[in-house]
């Protein structure tokens, strides 16, 4: 039990109102909760910390399902241990999102008849940051409505001057350790966006193009390549055959005609190309693929560059000018004409790169770039996991991650764009490059620049978890909270996001992880198991769900079906049902406190208690025990399951029905079941208000007359249980459960009365038997009373008097139906189970299946024949 309840003082009880209206309560809940400063942290606390820091949204987006299914996962833990007493910070903040937010102001010049360049650098960021006051941020109003319970206090954005001061810093210090670097590498560039991309922010998909067979050189000194990108043979500087392949041993070390130009090209021997594949030669084209780059290092081969950054032919007169796609189909004429093409495949399927943010083909680009140098950085991030100090949740996750951090190659920082952090490196008159510091004056005079680039967004969200909080100054957030408790991500950004905090937080904090724990979720998606997207149907405003049917049934419905790592299908049937679930947590409160439901006073002692009374007790005890069990493993379907169940069944189905005809007849007894029904509420609120905290808060607040559940007490399990009472529960709910089924099979309406004779003396069930007839609408036997049907149930014998209810003949002549159709399927199931052939050959499942069948038979003939010796002689 709780001390909060026995200490509180019952406020007078308000009535509530008959229907529960979310539009008229969760408003001004919540700015009542942020006036109050519930969710403000104290760094000076004597509480022990619990931080978790928002995965920051970008400034451009607005709340979608998956922003409202972590938001409250992250939400429901951050409330649970405020209330176990832990100073919780949970940090807000916004991404500048570097691409996203350009584009979005490159659009409005466009519309301008504008581009950035006609406003200059300066201007067009001024412009930016204009937007972003105007337009930024419609998220953080947005989660004020779902009842995101973060620290507004302490609200950050990744440009801000704090957060700007702990990328110039990080910076500096990775570039005196030699751990950032400026080379010339292969990079994915996107001609769209005119900026290089990361290798996580390309997304790969099955495309329709074509695959050409391509004659190079004359006779017996010619051999044979495909490619599906006819156009970058223009850039070929040689062909590579395996060196063992004694197809081409003749070859090795000639020159040979590239078609349609004035060159001659080598031909390479390298390892790297499978004999085995395609005709064993491959074209290689150093400044436009990845793999032919290093071929072309090894080689000591040129780089010759054919496209700007628009994608468009750079070279050779009669293909110079026509963007990469024209050219494709163009060069593959001009090599038809020559006969040099072999074969062609048309359509052909392969895997294509594209844009993450804008869809477009993502081409391959020799590029100066500035690059991190990851080695040592993944390492101390893979050893984090591998020793234990951060754990990942599920554990089945750690393999991707291991993948990708064992894998990593050096990643490309710059990006060609003016809005974000740009690269503090100043290049003088002489050659010579300075790395300026956040307290550092830049260099100054004729001729000295600054690099134009800027930095990957993910390099500046990459410092998160310690930068919110003050780093580089060793401030009392940064001492407080730092480390984290728990990231709760999707698993989808493993690679973007939380590789790089890892990275960055073990550098930076000299050793000390960024969090605890990764807790990683999956999906959000519809019903029918399909990605949710904007180009399909199936995408849904979870505002629209939440204005329809209150936050709390968006939460709940969502909690329910977080099962840890897994997607989460969603449809707007599920959130009706948690409305109703709401629905019923306010009704059957507003039932209690019209019925004497009262947190005052100590709770009686368990020999003044009924069973029944001691029984809900037993079970809300094993609950409470449950939810911190899967609270902890991060369970959060089945504590939203067991929460469900609990309240809905137990409580409101059982409990307060079993307890009417207490509370009806009043007394003793119905003072001693108020005061359990009020700690059961008060618990049950408790339990549920982490997940659904608008209508719980109200509740609680009408039943206990206390301030808030946002800063009430966490119930703890206090040991007490009572398997007795459970066993003889269970008797009566089984009876009750046995008679249910019964009428229902009789065509029985659910309030038709029926005159009953209940034979329980001798049963647990006797003291029971004024809840059985109310449950069941079983009236006392009367005068003339004649047992038609007779029901053994857990002991006791049920006799009910259906004269002139059913008709018993047509009744029995259904139930014989029935029963022989159900030995029918047992006697079918017997015959397969007893067959060795077919056992031996059967999958598992479908043994299992069948099993399963045979089970459920048994059951039906069980209780058909139970009917049929209930019901009298025809």
């Amino acid at each position: 039990m709780t001390e909060n309840a026995q200490q509180q003082p019952t406020a007078p009880i308000t009535e509530l109102p008959t229907q529960y209206t979310p539009a008229e309560v969760e408003g001004t809940l919540y700015e009542r909760w942020v006036e109050k400063g519930y969710f403000t942290a104290d760094a000076k606390s004597d509480k022990p910390p619990y931080t978790i820091v928002i995965p920051p949204p970008n400034v451009t987006g607005s709340l979608h399902l998956g922003h409202a299914f972590q938001h409250t996962l992250m939400d429901a833990l951050t409330r649970r241990k405020r209330m176990q007493g832990y100073e919780a910070l949970w940090l807000p903040g916004m991404d500048h999102a570097g691409i996203a937010t350009q584009n979005k102001v490159e659009q409005q010049l466009a519309e301008e008849g504008k581009s950035r360049h006609d406003l200059g650098r300066e201007e067009f960021v001024e412009r930016v940051w204009q937007w972003k006051e105007e337009y930024g941020g419609r998220i953080l109003g947005q989660m004020r409505r779902l009842g995101d319970g973060v620290d507004w206090s302490r609200e950050r954005f990744t440009m801000d001057e704090g957060l700007s001061k702990a990328v110039l810093t990080i910076f500096k210090r990775l570039y005196e350790d030699e751990l950032i670097y400026r080379a010339e590498r292969i990079i994915n560039w996107c001609p769209r966006c005119l900026t290089a991309i990361s290798d996580i922010e390309v997304e790969y998909q099955e495309d329709a193009g074509e695959l050409v067979s391509i004659r190079y050189g004359e006779g017996e000194d010619s051999l044979v390549v495909a490619t599906t990108r006819a156009e970058t043979m223009l850039g070929d500087t040689a062909v590579a055959v395996h060196p063992d392949d004694e197809r081409y041993q003749h070859l090795i070390g000639k020159q040979i005609k590239l078609p349609l130009t004035d060159r001659t090209i080598p031909v390479v021997a390298d390892t790297h190309v499978d004999p085995e594949f395609g005709t064993g030669a491959v074209k290689v084209t150093p400044a436009h693929d990845p793999n032919d780059f290093e071929i072309g290092r090894r080689h000591d081969l040129p780089s010759l560059t054919i496209m700007d950054e628009h994608g468009v032919i750079t070279v050779h007169g009669p293909f110079l000018g026509l963007d990469r796609f024209e050219a494709r189909s163009t060069v593959v004429g001009a090599l038809k004409e020559q006969g040099r093409i072999v074969a062609e495949k048309r359509p052909y399927m392969h895997s294509v790169g594209h844009c993450s943010r804008c869809k477009t083909t993502v081409e391959p680009r020799l590029s100066m770039q500035w690059w991190v140098k990851v080695g040592p950085l993944a390492k101390a991030a893979g050893d984090a996991v591998r020793d234990g100090r951060v754990k990942i949740h599920p554990e089945d996750m750690s393999k991707r991650y291991f993948d990708w951090v064992d894998n990593m190659h050096d990643w490309c920082i710059s990006r060609q764009l003016w809005w974000g952090h740009r690269i503090p490196i100043w290049y003088g008159p002489d050659g010579e490059v300075v790395c300026v510091g956040p307290d550092e004056e830049p260099p100054t005079g004729e001729g000295w620049t600054q690099d134009s680039d800027v930095l990957d967004t993910w390099f500046s969200s990459g410092l998160w978890p310690f930068s919110t909080l003050g780093w580089p100054e060793q401030t009392e957030d940064l001492r407080k909270f730092y480390p984290t408790d728990v990231l709760l991500t999707g698993h989808d950004i493993i690679f973007f996001w939380v590789a790089r905090m890892m990275m960055f937080g073990l550098y930076a904090m000299d050793g000390q992880v960024p969090f605890h724990t990764i807790a990683l979720t999956g999906l959000v998606r519809d019903e029918f198991g399909k990605k949710m997207s904007k180009s399909n149907p199936n995408a849904v405003d979870p505002l629209v769900w939440m204005d329809a049917y209150g936050s709390d049934a968006v939460r709940f419905t969502l909690a329910n079906g977080a099962n840890p790592g897994a997607d989460v299908p969603i449809g707007e049937d599920w959130v009706k049902a948690s409305r109703n679930f709401t629905n019923k947590i306010w009704n059957a409160t507003r039932f209690a406190l019209m019925n004497g439901a009262t947190v005052e006073g100590p709770l009686p002692d368990a020999s003044e208690m009924s069973a029944t009374d001691r029984w809900i007790l037993s079970r809300l005890n094993t609950t409470v025990a449950q939810v911190d069990a899967y609270y902890d493993d991060y369970q959060f379907a089945k504590l939203a399951d067991a929460l469900y169940h609990f309240a809905w069944d137990e409580v409101f189905d059982w409990y307060v029905e079993l307890s009417k005809t207490t509370f009806f007849a009043g007394g003793e007894q119905a003072r001693v079941s108020g005061r359990v029904l009020g700690e059961v509420l008060d618990v049950t609120l408790r339990l549920l208000h982490p997940v659904i905290p608008f209508v719980t808060d109200a509740l609680w607040t009408t039943l206990t007359g206390g301030e808030s559940l946002v800063i009430g007490e966490w119930p703890a399990d206090s040991g007490f249980r009572d398997k007795d009472a459970e066993l003889e529960i269970e008797l009566v709910q089984r009876v009750v459960t046995e008679v249910r089924r019964f009428r229902k099979d009789q065509g029985l309406k659910d309030g038709q009365k029926v005159p009953a004779r209940l034979e329980l003396d001798g049963t647990a069930l006797a003291p029971h038997e004024a809840a059985i007839r109310q449950l069941l609408r079983l009236q006392p036997e009367g005068e003339g009373f004649a047992a038609t049907a007779t029901l053994p149930v857990a002991g006791a014998t049920v006799a009910l008097d259906l004269s002139g209810t059913i008709d018993v003949a047509a009744e029995r002549k259904r139930l014989a139906k029935d029963l022989a159709a159900a030995e029918k399927e047992k006697a079918q199931a017997n015959a397969k189970l007893g067959n060795e052939a077919f056992l031996a050959k059967a999958p598992d499942n479908v043994v299992d299946k069948i099993r399963g069948r045979l089970a459920k038979a048994d059951e039906d003939i069980a209780r058909i024949q139970v009917q049929l010796d209930g019901l009298p002689q025809a």
